[in-house]
């Protein structure tokens, strides 16, 4: 049985993943950074409410968010490249003419 917290301590917020949440938007995939700001923002308001399960749970989802974000922001920049290194591999080819 876990006893409770000596008396005058309290835990730690939960982080809210802001500074992730706003890089993740503006450098990678903006439709889902956005999700993630908002549920970043959620965390401070509901911890100075007394939500420690909200605030718990809303850092959790900003986290998830704005790594989903980067994740995908990194996988579209991938195949934009490689469409571009495609584009420009097939105009610089050698010229064919057909009799």
């Amino acid at each position: 049985m876990a006893s409770p917290p000596p008396v005058g301590t309290s835990p730690a917020a939960p982080p809210n993943y802001l500074v992730w949440a706003i890089l993740a938007t503006v450098l990678c995939f903006w439709p889902l950074g956005i999700a993630s700001i908002v549920f970043s923002t959620q965390v401070n308001t509901r911890w100075a409410t007394g939500d420690v399960q909200g605030a718990q749970a809303s850092s959790r989802k900003a986290k998830t968010f704005a790594i989903v974000t980067a994740v995908v922001g990194m996988f579209a920049y991938v195949i934009v490249f490689v469409f571009f290194v495609f584009i420009l591999s097939a105009g610089l080819g050698p010229a064919t003419t057909t009799p």
